[in-house]
């Protein structure tokens, strides 16, 4: 069953899809239907540029349990970080 909970977050950074890097600053995550991962359901995150074409996003289709390890592995590199890097 689908919540058709979404979130949308501010973000920073460049992210490469099939043809080139584009700038990213917008963040849609929503657990739904995946497109292509082989799975019932799946967190979506579709990272893209504010105002762009749908070509340039980076999408992620991941089973609960991936998005939960790499949330993990994303705190886990970034405590591991000297705060005066992480400015």
């Amino acid at each position: 069953m689908c919540t058709y909970t979404t979130e949308r977050a501010t973000v920073s950074g460049s992210g490469k899809g099939p043809a080139r890097w584009t700038r990213l600053d917008t963040a849609t995550v929503y657990f739904d239907h995946p497109v292509h991962a082989l799975a019932d359901h799946t967190l979506n995150i579709d990272l893209a540029p504010h105002e762009g074409a749908p070509g340039d996003r980076v999408a992620l289709e991941l089973t609960a349990e991936a998005a939960l390890a790499l949330a993990d592995a994303i705190h886990v590199a970034l405590d591991a970080v000297p705060a005066d890097l992480k400015v």
